[in-house]
């Protein structure tokens, strides 16, 4: 069995990456978001192991000093954190699995695995970033201006990925991330094995590479 893709998506705060990559979900069953670790406060509609596993910041530091995540980060005074040993389980099941990080995970993740494929959500400017982040009502005023000056950090950090994925148009967006993520199942290396089982057994030609 073919192991799975990693794919690395991240985005300034507002971009939309949550709703492109649950829609992405729901369109591939091949693909599986990854569920993370946070220590921030649960939000209104969040469900603890659905959006992230909520702990306390003595258990995160706890999960950090016994090596259990396979990156982690802190934002906005709270950590984040991927867990080695769901995304080693997930791989081996040959399906492709998202990482919803910032760009700090994102050049961890790039340092143990080289083949993983990294995303990078725009918005179309900053002031329509800053009218995204107002209609959420559910941060302050300060919150949102410490939001919108770690966007102008995050996207100076966007020539790193792979690609680059501007959410002006939510249809066409996901369009595009539709394509990426699907692309590299039919690479060569990915589809051979299929090819031979199937080409092999039905007919004397035999693909030897």
């Amino acid at each position: 069995m073919n192991r799975g893709n990693i794919y690395v998506i991240a985005a300034p705060s507002g971009a939309g990456k949550s709703t492109l990559v649950n829609a992405l979900c729901k369109l591939d069953s091949q693909v599986q978001l990854s569920v993370s670790h946070t220590t921030r406060a649960m939000r209104p509609g969040e469900v603890d192991g659905v959006n992230y596993f909520f702990v306390t910041t003595t258990d995160f530091q706890t999960m950090i000093a016994n090596s259990e995540f396979l990156e982690y980060a802190q934002v906005y005074e709270n950590y984040y954190g991927t867990n080695i040993n769901t995304i080693k389980q997930f791989l081996a099941t040959g399906k492709d699995i998202i990482l919803e990080i910032d760009w700090q995970g994102a050049q961890q993740i790039r340092k143990l695995f080289h083949e993983a494929v990294l995303i990078f959500i725009l918005p179309p400017s900053l002031p329509i970033l800053a009218e995204r982040l107002k209609k959420r009502n559910t941060d302050s005023a300060n919150v949102i201006e410490k939001r919108l000056s770690v966007a102008m950090d995050d996207i100076s950090h966007a020539p790193e990925f792979d690609y680059l994925i501007i959410n002006d148009s939510f249809d066409a967006a996901l369009q595009d991330l539709c394509s990426i993520i699907r692309a590299p199942r039919n690479k060569t290396a990915k589809m051979l094995e299929n090819i031979k089982q199937q080409f092999n057994k039905s007919s004397s030609f035999l693909i030897t590479a």
